[in-house]
């Protein structure tokens, strides 16, 4: 029989919860992308001028990567919180917080105008974006993880991370929108603020939908009991989540940092440093780069519940295998279809690159989710994902751009995908299958609770 934590709620409820959560997760994702489009087309131009043009990209992906090192505090900050006072009020924060920074780029005067300060500016407004996308991810698939039917949790919690491809897709529809309507003159001297100010607009909406759901019953139920145990006589103080964490789920961290080197990795390479390789080595104009990551992105949000809705009938672990495993043998291919300088064979690479990506993405959010206890689970997950993105996709077109300015060829970029992909084989061949877990289960009534939760893969009906 299902618990009451676990059983589903009505259709209606559901749906409406991972429409929050997936409006509100591609906000976010469009947010950070658009900084990383800019960042390979305009930023260069702008804030760095003055350089050779490679090494000029170069410092703008290094302000890129400036987000990424934010996003393990706002793991920190936001899992904590979300762990000791729910999700929703930390979901409501993170919007507001990435919103209003990339509003406020779109305000933000160049170098032209106000010389270094320029730079430092845009770094400081990029460390407040890591921040808040360091908070959003956790609190974002758990919400949807902890409302929905235990049988169907991958394919539920799968929504939310097509944010990240509809926020790609949105993000770079505005610019490639821009770049076909104005001249280069005009988009680089002012049309590349508008998908910026269009953030404020985007977060209104967000808001106005986030701030309508409910919170997790099964955080609600874990919080009830935490309180009846804190006012029993011989109550022992709660550790903080970090701890209990570190203490009794450091496996589990490995494990969800490991699996995200390949997928992190491989997706800034496929989306992001793309726009630097296809313009500046295969000789594609910047439009044609732009389309063919527009209409691979659209694919990207088909396929990720598919992927979801097939970890729930053969396993995590499979899905995620293929996807790595798949990615690997991919990239030479990618890089060799990118070299003809053919259109149709730019969106078959990239196409067919975040298909397999896909298949590690989707089944990413269910997985984490059940690796953890519900009193620290905001934590465990958010603090395994996003101290991994420090070393996977923080530096992915930073290195990439870099190999490519020293060997002036794709074979060390795909080699070093395919090292990523070797350690993320290793991660998750060696984690549990997670898929029959009931997340209700795992209670932190005492220090040793995990120990009883993960025993033995309890069904979850």
């Amino acid at each position: 029989m299902a618990s009451a934590a676990t059983a589903p709620p009505p259709p209606a409820s559901l749906k409406h919860i991972v429409a929050a959560s997936l409006i509100g997760t591609t906000i976010e994702w469009y947010d950070f992308f658009l900084y990383g489009s800019a960042a390979a087309l305009v930023f260069n131009k702008l804030f760095f001028p003055g350089s050779d043009p490679l090494v000029g990209t170069l410092l703008s992906f290094l302000t890129y990567a400036v987000g990424f090192a934010a996003r393990p505090l706002g793991a920190l900050v936001f899992g904590h919180y979300g762990d000791r006072l729910g999700r929703k009020k930390l979901l409501v924060l993170s919007l507001l917080l990435m919103g209003g920074a990339t509003f406020a780029i779109g305000l933000l005067p160049t170098h032209a105008t106000v010389g270094s300060a320029a730079p430092v500016l845009l770094t400081t407004l990029r460390l407040v974006q890591g921040f808040a996308l360091g908070g959003e991810w956790g609190g974002a698939v758990l919400l949807v993880s902890e409302h929905g039917d235990a049988r169907r949790r991958g394919f539920w919690a799968s929504w939310p991370q097509t944010g990240a491809p509809a926020g790609q897709l949105l993000a770079t529809g505005v610019l490639s929108l821009l770049t076909a309507v104005l001249s280069d003159e005009a988009f680089v001297s002012w049309g590349w603020r508008i998908p910026f100010l269009l953030s404020g607009v985007l977060v209104i909406v967000g808001l106005w939908i986030r701030l309508s759901v409910d919170e997790s019953p099964v955080f609600q139920q874990a919080l009830a009991r935490a309180e009846a145990r804190s006012a029993a006589p011989d109550a022992v103080a709660e550790k903080l989540p970090l701890v209990s964490v570190l203490r009794h789920h450091w496996r589990d961290v490995l494990v969800a940092m490991g699996a995200r080197m390949a997928e992190n990795i491989s997706y800034y390479v496929i989306t992001a440093f793309i726009l630097v390789y296809a313009t500046t080595s295969a000789g594609v104009s910047r439009q044609t780069a732009l389309n063919a990551v527009l209409i691979a992105s659209a694919v990207h949000f088909a396929v990720i519940p598919a992927w979801g809705a097939l970890s729930d009938r053969i396993g995590r672990r499979p899905v995620y295998l293929l996807g790595a495993a798949g990615v690997g043998l991919w990239m030479f291919p990618f890089f060799s279809l990118i070299d003809t300088g053919g259109f149709g064979n730019m969106i078959l690479a990239v196409t067919v690159g975040l298909v397999l990506h896909g298949a590690m993405y989707a089944p990413q959010a269910a997985f984490f989710s059940e690796m953890f206890a519900t009193r620290m689970r905001y934590s465990g997950a958010s603090i395994g994902a996003q101290f991994a993105s420090v070393a996977a996709g923080a530096p992915a077109p930073l290195i990439a751009t870099a190999l490519l300015s020293d060997y002036g060829n794709s074979t060390p970029i795909s080699l070093y995908v395919i090292a990523a992909v070797v350690l993320t084989l290793i991660a998750v061949g060696a984690a549990k299958e997670t898929r029959s877990r009931d997340l209700a289960a795992v209670d932190p009534a005492t220090d040793a609770e995990p120990a009883a939760a993960r025993a033995a893969d309890a069904p979850a009906v």
